[in-house]
């Protein structure tokens, strides 16, 4: 799936929008959202109110009704326009992945044996446990497991990544996906998915938002949110009676009209906040789509922006995955050139990354150029298992490299003798984390190679941000505690697991949570399974097992393990987003109280007019200009809320702070500007 994303005002994206907009008018819909289902009221009743005064049953003027109605209409449309600008980069990606999803013909097979005779039916037939063959060229049917066979697959309908990968039976590359394709050799699957439960199903309904669920927190805050609308319309129903009396009173004055009290409640509930808060949930997710990562909830990316423990397995995250030669530490007696003129020798036919960063370190530091085996004639010695050498003969020297108790053997055996001093070499290079090889000619022990499991660059900076923010990274590796403990230290990592076991990341991750913590980890094989189904935020890698991508509640798509990072400031980012849009609102609703409480009462209690510190021209300008900011103020944030606050790696009270002195001092603020400005324009065209 590519995710490259749209331009936030893609003219298709806005024109669905907009139609979206009016078909969200829909009450059903509306009453979901009480901020704004009681805004959606009140247009209705003003525009009630607007067409009886056109009868001349109302002592308000119908012009000023029906203002005050078509703002407050925009303000409904306004709010519906940002959840459906919201949804429009989903649906659009959606429709693209329908695309992808094409009836393809699928070759069923009687049992688990491809040599057994096939038959041919569409795929919308089969059902989970059948088996299917999978021939080059051919589209994968459905969702699957690998039974038997390797082949190189195309992943890019999925992923959006052109380059092939392998899939093979056992081990943790067994999963295909439904809509890929074989390019190589052949697959016998095992399907896994029924016909619209694939994960090509799945992520069309999610990246639509077509099963999008309130996460805890929107759902407390739209709690919230109505219990404070319901205080101000008890307010405003309770006003009515209370300013007929004091007009009576007071021998002066009018009456507070039903218009003005619904204006009244719309500007003083949060309907800025009301208005954008699903746009701001449904953004959440879209940027995890951007980043090729598919969220099965919206509490799953709301949980990754509160976990306060990571963990990270070593190799392929905090590590490039790959041991490098980065040093040759010569025995007694010889030079270092010699050392690494033969450790480049035995290495020459050595294809692991290990053998060709040995052959560029020697050319690199040394001068050494590459030689070819057919230029010199020599005999290359392969590594194996048992023996855990390899080497090359040649002019009638073998030179061999390897474990140090595999060369010590062979030294021996030839009648040399090994060193104490490359001994005491082996012993430091272990204590550092890193693997030693051992380089010998005959019977002659010529020094050691200093393999490195290398750190990632810049992701000791990254743990330093993270623990900023309080939140501690934990390594996991299969190494020894000495070895993970060098590597820990290097990659500055708050601390680590050892020798880890499917049950010793299970215990790790319940403690944490037994201490109120939570907890996020990546996984692609079967034995990440329990670990995974136990994480907080568990994100799956894509060509791992099913099993795994089921116990997750993420899927990365680009199979990177570092991506944990990343989808950890995405959830951040969406809770800081949420939390400066909610303090700016309420901020804003404190301004528009001096603009509609003095107009209201000033002809009542003139003393109230002292409060009119804007000095709007009258009270209708001033209820009207109030009512219009209302509006716009929500389209002007759009953009915000769909992109979120810019992310910044900082402690939870900084963020507070800044939070109240940026968007709560300037929701104050820009009220006060922003309803001056309507007001000299109303009264500048004589609208008022």
């Amino acid at each position: 799936m590519s995710t490259k994303p749209k331009s936030l005002f893609d003219a298709a994206i806005v024109r669905r929008a907009i139609v979206d907009s009016f078909l969200k008018l829909d009450p059903r819909r509306q009453i979901r959202n009480p901020v704004m289902f009681t805004v959606f009221i009140g247009s209705l009743l003003t525009t009630f109110l607007g067409i009886r005064a056109l009868t001349g049953t109302s002592e308000e003027s119908s012009l000023f009704i029906f203002a005050i109605s078509a703002w407050l209409w925009f303000t409904v449309l306004f709010a519906n326009f940002a959840e459906a600008m919201a949804e429009g980069r989903g649906k659009a990606q959606a429709d693209t992945l329908r695309q992808a999803r094409r009836d393809v013909q699928a070759k069923l097979l009687p049992d688990a044996s491809r040599s057994s005779p096939f038959e041919i039916i569409p795929a919308a037939k089969l059902r989970k446990g059948n088996v299917v063959l999978v021939e080059a060229m051919d589209t994968v049917p459905a969702d699957g497991e690998v039974i038997e066979g390797v082949a190189s697959v195309d992943e890019a309908a999925i992923t959006g990544e052109s380059a092939p990968v392998i899939r093979e039976s056992g081990g943790d590359r067994s999963s295909v996906t439904g809509g890929t394709r074989v390019l190589s050799d052949w697959l016998v699957v095992q399907v896994t998915a029924n016909p619209g439960e694939t994960f090509l199903d799945r992520m069309i309904s999610l990246v639509e938002g077509a099963k999008r669920q309130k996460t805890p927190n929107e759902i407390a805050l739209d709690i919230l949110l109505a219990a404070m609308t319901i205080l101000f319309l008890i307010a405003c129903v309770t006003l009515l009676p209370f300013s007929e009396y004091s007009v009576k009173a007071a021998g002066q004055g009018t009456r507070v009209s039903v218009t003005v009290l619904v204006a009244l409640l719309v500007c003083l509930i949060p309907t800025t906040i009301g208005g954008l808060l699903s746009a701001i949930g449904i953004a959440g997710m879209d940027r995890m789509i951007q980043a090729n990562v598919i969220a099965t909830s919206g509490r799953a990316v709301e949980a990754a922006g509160d976990v306060d423990v990571l963990l990270l397995d070593k190799t392929g995250t905090i590590t490039l995955g790959n041991r490098q030669a980065v040093e040759f530490i010569p025995g007694p007696g010889i030079s270092v050139e010699k050392l690494a003129d033969a450790a480049q020798l035995a290495s020459l036919a050595d294809e692991t990354p290990e053998g060709r960063s040995i052959v560029v370190l020697a050319k690199e530091k040394y001068g050494l150029r590459g030689r070819s085996l057919q230029e010199i004639k020599a005999n290359f010695i392969p590594f194996t298992a048992q023996t855990r050498i390899s080497g090359v003969d040649v002019e009638n020297r073998q030179i061999r490299k390897g474990a140090a108790e595999s060369i010590k053997t062979f030294v021996r055996n030839l009648g040399g003798d090994f060193s104490q001093e490359v001994t005491r070499s082996v012993e430091e290079i272990a204590k550092k984390g890193g693997t030693p090889l051992v380089v010998a000619d005959g019977r002659q022990t010529l020094g050691v190679i200093y393999l490195k499991d290398i750190v990632k660059g810049g992701i000791k900076e990254r743990f330093i941000e993270l623990r900023r923010m309080g939140i501690k990274t934990v390594m996991i590796t299969g190494d020894n505690p000495m070895t993970a403990a060098a590597i820990a230290a290097e990659a500055g990592v708050d601390d680590f697991l050892a020798q880890a076991t499917p049950e010793a990341k299970l215990k790790m991750i319940r403690e944490y949570q037994a201490g109120g913590r939570l907890v996020a980890m990546t996984g692609d094989g079967t034995n990440d399974s329990p670990a995974l189904a136990q994480a907080d935020v568990a994100v799956a890698m894509n060509s791992g097992t099913q099993a795994a991508k089921e116990a997750g509640n993420m899927v990365d798509l680009d199979s990177n393990p570092t991506k944990l990072i990343e989808i950890v400031e995405i959830g951040k980012q969406l809770l800081m987003t949420r939390g400066a849009l909610t303090t700016f609102s309420l901020a804003n609703d404190v301004s528009k109280y001096f603009a509609i409480i003095p107009a209201i009462f000033a002809s009542t209690y003139p003393i109230m007019d002292r409060l009119n510190i804007m000095h709007l021209a009258t009270p209708t300008s001033a209820i009207l200009s109030a009512v219009i900011f209302n509006a716009i103020i929500i389209i002007l944030l759009i953009p915000l809320a769909m992109k979120g606050v810019k992310y910044r790696a900082v402690g939870a009270a900084k963020l507070l702070r800044d939070n109240l002195l940026i968007y709560g001092l300037g929701g104050l603020i820009v009220p006060f500007i922003g309803i001056k400005l309507i007001d000299l324009i109303l009264v500048a065209l004589h609208l008022t």
